[in-house]
């Protein structure tokens, strides 16, 4: 398993669009085969910053979902609102502790 880290900025005007697209298509992500988990983050000092993070199965998994018409759909609604330029990670998970 490997998680992927998403940073996303946006206009501050395209904030709640963002977070109503997130809603509706979260479950549907989550669901996608091979995604065994999915978190929203808000950044505490710029509020027009967010993470996604999931956590994959594997990198083939990943790879499908982000070929899917159901990405590129989400994808084309979300990209015209950035304000920055997205950064993502693939990571392995060592530990966790609870």
């Amino acid at each position: 398993m490997f998680v992927r880290i998403v940073k996303l900025g946006f206009h501050e005007e395209h904030v709640a669009t963002f977070l109503g697209n997130f809603e509706e298509n979260k479950h549907k992500i989550r669901d996608f085969e091979g995604c065994k988990f999915l978190e929203l983050y808000q950044d505490k000092t710029d509020p027009t910053v967010f993470f996604t993070y999931s956590y994959w199965e594997s990198e083939t998994h990943l790879e499908a979902y982000r070929q899917s018409d159901f990405f590129k759909s989400i994808w084309n609604k979300t990209k015209v609102l950035f304000n920055i330029k997205p950064e993502a990670w693939s990571v392995d998970k060592l530990d966790s502790l609870k």
